[in-house]
Order: structure tokens, then sequence, then C-alpha cells
């Protein structure tokens, strides 16, 4: 249990930071600028959905070894809810509208608390160790 529970944080982890560093600015790299954003915005979810499942059993899995690690991914998770739900459709909303201060300020929060979530899942990883 001990050892799934750090592969689960590690790959929580390393899967945010790869995405939120790489995978986004490859994509505008290589691809022209309307298809680097379709493929993020096609993306997006599916990144939202392995947050939720990897953050939700990584919880389950630290329950038992670390109280702090557990709350720290619990965090996580609560707080991908509304990322997904209500956060993402919003700034894809002011994309498509032009409302580009809305978008600006709604992508800064998000970038915000996604790299919050990858400080806390590295303190998660931190305590299970």
């Amino acid at each position: 249990m001990y050892l799934l529970s750090i592969l689960c944080v590690a790959s929580l982890f390393g899967g945010m930071l790869l995405f939120a560093g790489g995978f986004g600015t490859l994509a505008f790299k290589l691809l022209d600028k309307a298809a680097a954003r379709s493929l993020i915005r096609d993306t997006f979810p599916y990144f939202y959905l392995y947050v939720l499942a990897n953050s939700g059993l990584a919880a389950v899995l630290s329950f038992f070894i670390n109280t702090t690690a557990f709350i720290l991914l619990i965090i996580i998770f609560v707080t991908t809810i509304p990322n997904r739900q209500f956060l993402m459709p919003t700034i894809n909303k002011a994309a498509d509208t032009g409302k580009k201060k809305t978008w600006g300020i709604l992508h800064g929060l998000s970038v915000i608390i996604t790299v919050a979530h990858i400080a806390l899942a590295g303190a998660a990883l931190m305590y299970l160790l």
C-alpha cells in the first residue's frame, strides 16, 4: 500500500507537471495556433479527469499512511471538480466570445490553481517519503 501510494502521487505530480509545462508549450511550438488551441481545448477535460482519478486514488491509498498527504490530495481532488465543471467552460466561452480581458483573468486563475495543485502534489509526495 505504501509503495502504491508513492507511485500514485508521483504519477499525479509528474503528469500534471508534464501536461502544464510541456504539452501546452510543445503544442504551440509544433502546431499552428488554431490547431494548438483546438488540441489544448480538447485535451483539458481528460487532463482534469486524470487529476481527479489520480488524486482520488492517491488520497485513498495515503489515508492510513500520512494524514497530511491525505489532506493535500483531497484538496487537489475537491478543487479540481469546479475547475473542470465551471472554470474551464467559462474560459472557453470567454475565448469564443472574444472577451480577452475575462479570458486572461480566468486563464491566469486556472494557471495559479494548476501550479498550486502541482505544489500540493509535490508536498504530498514529500510527506509520504
